[in-house]
């Protein structure tokens, strides 16, 4: 059973998702699920139209992510609709994270968003646009921390956004403005590690379970019990990590989305489930510093700042 592959941009200018997830509590097993308040046990979010720019919290827009211990927001949904051509990137053969060939998504993107996070912490002009190329793609940029790598903020765009500027856009974002988290701080820099995702290939499913875990990303779209639209996405990643099955990734994702009845199959049944794939490259710290040495000298930022890297 293989969906319908399409290109979706929303209508409205942006949709800011948050859809990663925090290791790692276990659902229980398959079948019909009635987890109560699954707010508190199981990560995910809800969404809802970001409009000019505005990285606001609740009900004025942005979409309200949430993990362990942060219930869905009550932001509003909107629908993801097929505009013709918008993503003609994400059409390019094999441009999956299953694949060594064609793919987009290069390391210089996580150095470029922790040049941008370095500069606006240490309160640098922003630096230079780099040389990776420009072309336009929802994205996500995550950062983890530490050892463990416990999440400290993830959020991104299904909206399709020129490179340079959405990866700056939404460092900033990602590591500020995550509401389930406080701000990013200089001293927080050395443990940190930066993960960029570009999704691509996306397809109508022919139900909730046509997709595979670990392999596609899913954003599903449902009725809620009061009669209002509401969405959840994760990652392709997400429910590989936490060891879910298809069955509780959904029951997550509905969770997370605010819905609160019990779940049963036929509810499952009136999902809408959209399945993409992405690509991803994860760096830490460390190996940021290594390719930015020429611009640190004993460890200290010295002008010009990390922008002459791109010059």
């Amino acid at each position: 059973r293989m969906g319908k592959r399409r290109c979706v941009p929303p209508l409205e200018p942006k949709l800011a998702a948050g859809c990663c997830g925090v290791k790692k509590p276990k659902l229980s097993g398959s079948g019909t699920h009635s987890h109560g308040n699954q707010a508190t046990t199981a990560p995910g979010s809800s969404s809802g139209p970001l409009q000019n720019h505005q990285h606001t919290d609740g009900n004025n827009g942005r979409e309200n992510v949430s993990d362990l211990t942060l219930g869905p927001g009550n932001s509003p949904i909107t629908r993801m609709n097929p505009t013709s051509g918008a993503l003609s990137p994400l059409t390019r053969p094999n441009g999956t994270a299953n694949s060594t060939k064609n793919l987009v998504v290069t390391a210089e993107m996580c150095c470029y968003c922790f040049d941008v996070l370095y500069c606006h912490l240490y309160g640098f002009p922003q630096p230079r646009l780099p040389r990776f190329t420009n072309d336009p793609y929802p994205l996500f940029v995550t950062w983890k921390t530490g050892r463990d790598k416990r999440l400290r903020g993830c959020i991104g765009t299904f909206s399709a956004m020129n490179l340079h500027s959405g990866l700056r856009e939404y460092t900033l974002t990602s590591a500020l403005k995550d509401s389930r988290f406080p701000p990013l701080t200089r001293e927080e820099l050395p443990k940190l590690f930066c993960s960029v995702s570009l999704l691509t290939n996306f397809e109508d499913a022919s139900d909730y379970l046509d997709w595979e875990v670990g392999i596609h990303g899913i954003r599903i779209e449902f009725i809620n019990e009061k009669g209002v639209k509401r969405t959840a996405t994760y990652l392709p990643e997400v429910a590989k990590e936490q060891d879910w099955d298809q069955i509780q990734t959904i029951d997550s994702l509905l969770r997370k989305g605010g819905f609160k009845a019990p779940i049963t199959n036929d509810f499952r049944k009136t999902i809408k489930l959209t399945r993409y794939r992405s690509e991803k490259v994860t760096i830490s710290y460390a190996e940021y510093m290594a390719s930015r040495q020429h611009c640190f000298q004993n460890g200290t930022l010295h002008a010009p700042p990390l922008y002459n890297h791109y010059s």
